[in-house]
């Protein structure tokens, strides 16, 4: 099967300042892949990288993929799923993750029929809710007690809160007020420090965290320590969750070598970040044979990308709550079937898109 394509690039506004460790972000550039097939039928994807994250972000971030999608459109295109995600392994560089996941869903989307179908299933057919976090963004602490209100008010069991940027002992007072209200067994608790922490405070923040009964702790110190992480994933003062620490990691034996050193009790998957989905399936099947749990996150897509991840996590049908929340962050996003009910991410499947 021959593709042609179409890449239309797009800027998603936030509707308020999202916060991290790394800054503040009010928008983030993405581009949709429209990939047409031979019969007319139209597939759609997004690539969709982070800056200061992503391993492929760069000024010359849009050529590249035009580039490669032109390249690709000389090819003869697989029409099986398996044969698919390898064609498209062999065709898209390493290096360039988020690149590889845009080209991924695009046909994989046009293979079944073009209707937004990634993984065809319970979800898609919107007979299965998948269950994830709330979110609650970095701000000032009157900011974040709101966000924990609505989240709390909207039926979610598990709330993920940020940390690392405003003073620690006003994001431990936060925390502690939902516990003072809430015990572990009502509400779950994640936090994110996306690396915030240094090796002189590391284990007393841990300490701190750990007494208010957290679920987890995810990249509680900046990627590339392996040796500290390890003995802070051994010492399991709180569990952690490797997310940044993933990046970079392509081969299997890389995998491999990197979950057998640390064995953190969690790993996080973010599709645009570690490689696509061919990479996802890699990373699970490694770790769930050292007994790791795992869960899938976006990284900011919109509902194109959001959608494809939902689609390929529930395959899993995962009870973990996943971190797929961030279809409400933008004004501008792509209106679609996903709908958020107390705390569960489900496909309506009589609403329709609009591109």
């Amino acid at each position: 099967m021959r593709v042609k394509f179409e890449l239309k690039p797009h800027v998603l506004k936030f509707t308020f300042k999202a916060g991290t460790s790394r800054g503040t972000l009010t928008e983030k550039p993405t581009w949709f892949i429209k990939a047409v097939g031979e019969n007319g039928t139209i597939g759609w994807g997004e690539a969709s990288p982070l800056k200061g994250l992503n391993e492929d972000f760069s000024d010359t971030y849009q050529s590249e993929l035009a580039k490669l999608l032109d390249e690709v459109s000389e090819l003869d295109v697989p029409e099986t799923a398996s044969e698919l995600l390898t064609f498209v392994r062999a065709q898209v560089p390493s290096d360039k993750p988020s690149m590889r996941f845009g080209l991924e869903t695009a046909l994989l989307d046009l293979i079944h029929g073009g209707d937004f179908t990634i993984f065809p299933g319970d979800f898609r057919n919107g007979k299965y809710r998948m269950p994830f976090n709330g979110l609650i963004w970095m701000a000032d602490e009157a900011t974040m007690q709101k966000q924990i209100e609505e989240k709390l008010k909207a039926g979610f069991n598990t709330i993920k809160m940020k940390v690392g940027a405003i003073n620690f002992d006003q994001e431990m007072a936060l925390l502690e007020g939902i516990r003072k209200r809430y015990s572990a067994s009502d509400i779950t608790l994640r936090v994110d420090a996306n690396g915030a922490f240094s090796e002189a405070d590391v284990r007393d923040k841990l300490t701190a965290l750990a007494s208010l009964e957290l679920h987890s702790i995810e990249q509680p110190i900046k990627p590339r320590q392996l040796d500290l992480m390890a003995e802070l994933c051994d010492e399991e003062i709180l569990p952690i969750a490797l997310d940044e620490e993933l990046i970079g990691v392509h081969s299997i034996q890389g995998k491999a070598a990197l979950l057998e050193q640390t064995k953190p009790q969690y790993i996080i998957l973010k599709p645009s970040l570690v490689g696509g989905i061919l990479a996802c399936k890699e990373w699970i099947e490694v770790a769930e044979s050292y007994g790791i749990e795992w869960w899938m996150t976006s990284m900011l897509e919109s509902n194109i990308g959001l959608n494809a991840i939902a689609q390929f996590t529930a395959t899993y049908k995962p009870e973990l709550p996943q971190g797929l929340g961030t279809g409400q962050l933008y004004y501008n996003n792509i209106e679609s079937p996903l709908e958020i009910r107390r705390g569960e991410l489900l496909y309506n499947a009589s609403a329709s898109w609009k591109m």
